[in-house]
């Protein structure tokens, strides 16, 4: 068993480049584009305890911000246990993080995402 602690630099510049354009597009009204922008910051730090939380809490954040009951009852638990599973590196790769897909589901990964997750693999 592997035990995550840090993200990789390079890693968390492209979390946080995710993150920072959800951002914008929810300024401007594209709702659809900035969940997709979590969900891609979720699939590129799940394995990394801070990351898959800080993505968690931003979906959670996201759900309340549009009124979004079902999306805010299920980022709860998300948010609570999924550093704990990244920590132990017990986590569903490529889970895209919302309500919409069970927790626990292994996900194909969008090819742009795997050759980017790819580059930090140990």
């Amino acid at each position: 068993m592997k035990l995550h602690f840090k993200i990789p630099q390079g890693l968390k510049k492209h979390v946080t480049d995710e993150l920072l354009k959800s951002k914008e597009t929810f300024r401007k009204g594209e709702l659809q584009t900035s969940w997709q922008h979590l969900e891609r910051a979720h699939i590129l730090g799940q394995a990394y305890p801070i990351e898959h939380s800080q993505a968690h809490w931003q979906m959670l954040l996201f759900a309340f911000r549009i009124k979004n009951t079902k999306e805010i009852l299920g980022q709860i638990p998300r948010l609570l246990v999924g550093g704990v599973k990244s920590f132990v590196g017990e986590i569903p790769l490529g889970n895209s993080g919302g309500a919409n897909v069970p927790p626990l589901k292994p996900m194909e990964i969008p090819s742009d995402l795997k050759e980017i997750l790819s580059a930090y693999q140990n």
